[in-house]
């Protein structure tokens, strides 16, 4: 671990110095979009190499370091996280002398695929048919009730496909286990789903509400390949309405993602993420305000901006390879965002972002793109 640089402490502890926990590429983002409305950042992160530890002050240190956590209060008047698999215990300890968003108790609830099914239910909220496994004996005993074929996950952490195995036959259980490490998993049925859809929305200090138009999502081995937006999308309305069911009951501050199955023109909550998200990349380019500055507005407690579409959008993830520049600047209303990141096999190194007057003409130049990256 390194140690973290000591810091002087704070003169004037102010709200526009903003403190992120993490410093990936949402960290990136988030400073890109706070920069031009006069904030500063710092960022925890263990990585040197982290993309937005060029845009503010980087501590380096683990995220549960308790010099590195007084730090970051010291150096922030609002503080952040960038994402959700940080030491819940580091948030509530920064909790009791600053203003930390999301808070100790929206992050618990998302970092456990049970509590959060819990959650979910007790909020009205469809889920598909789960059990707690524990043991190669529970999960015989799950799957006898949950049925064929079903998806076995890790309670905890895991994202982008991992910490999962599907279930098909009996003679997967032993393997399925083996993949979950001994960790406490979840078993869930696996749905016959129509499509994938995301909703991103967001709620102030100040209680005001606003929510993007619906993501339409491609995923590949787990990973988010594609969202497509439509606005006045069929599923907008319950999307709407399960999300702001979830933002009041946390008393949530801050952009939150949920991800749904959509079976028969029913939404069936996959899971959430407390923080900006993927699916909504595409709000840099395609809408008035992006999911990043309103993140911001909404801890600040500022005014929410406009979340209206500039017109069609799609977003495409570029993963273990960017394709040449040119070949993606090529095309009119397209915009590329890179992370800045070595490249490597299955990790996200950046996105495109497609805006057009058409829906059609936003297709066809997905089309000539998705060619320019499976041909690399």
């Amino acid at each position: 671990m390194h140690e973290p640089t000591p810091l002087p402490p704070a003169k004037d502890l102010t709200p526009d110095h903003i403190g992120i926990i993490g410093a990936g590429q949402l960290g990136q983002m988030l400073a890109l979009a706070g920069i031009a409305l006069g904030l500063r950042f710092t960022f925890l992160d263990p990585s040197a190499q982290a993309p937005a530890g060029k845009l503010g002050r980087h501590i380096q240190a683990e995220y549960d370091d308790a010099l590195a956590l007084e730090q970051l209060a010291v150096e922030c008047g609002v503080i952040t996280l960038e994402f959700e698999n940080i030491p819940v215990s580091a948030v509530a300890s920064i909790s009791h002398n600053n203003a930390i968003y999301p808070g100790a108790h929206a992050l618990a609830v998302a970092q456990d695929r049970i509590t959060e099914k819990q959650y979910f239910e007790s909020q009205g909220i469809a889920v598909a048919p789960y059990a707690a496994v524990d043991s190669l004996e529970s999960l015989s005993t799950a799957i006898e009730a949950i049925g064929y074929p079903a998806i076995l996950k890790t309670r905890r952490l895991g994202y982008d496909g991992k910490g999962q195995a599907i279930i098909r036959t009996p003679a997967d259980l032993p393997a399925a286990w083996a993949q979950m490490h001994e960790q406490p998993a979840i078993l869930e049925q696996m749905i016959a789903f129509d499509r994938e859809v995301s909703v991103i929305a967001v709620r102030s200090t100040q209680g005001e509400l606003a929510f993007y138009p619906v993501g339409e999502n491609r995923h590949v081995g787990g990973i988010l390949q594609r969202t497509d937006i439509h606005p006045n999308d069929s599923a907008q309305a319950a999307a709407q309405a399960c999300a702001r069911r979830v933002l009041t009951g946390l008393n949530y501050v801050g952009v939150l993602a949920i991800e749904f199955f959509e079976r028969d023109g029913e939404l069936i909550a996959n899971e959430m993420a407390p923080r900006v998200h993927n699916s909504g990349h595409w709000t840099q380019n395609g809408a008035a305000t992006s999911q990043f500055e309103n993140h911001l507005r909404a801890i600040l407690g500022w005014p929410l901006g406009s979340t209206a579409c500039t017109g069609h959008s799609i977003m495409l993830n570029l993963i273990g390879q960017i394709p040449p520049r040119e070949s993606i600047l090529a095309l009119p209303g397209v915009h590329l965002h890179d992370y800045g990141k070595e490249p490597r096999a299955g990790r996200k190194l950046g996105h495109i972002n497609i805006v057009a007057d058409t829906i059609d003409t936003c297709r066809a130049h997905a089309a000539v793109l998705e060619q320019v990256i499976n041909a690399q």
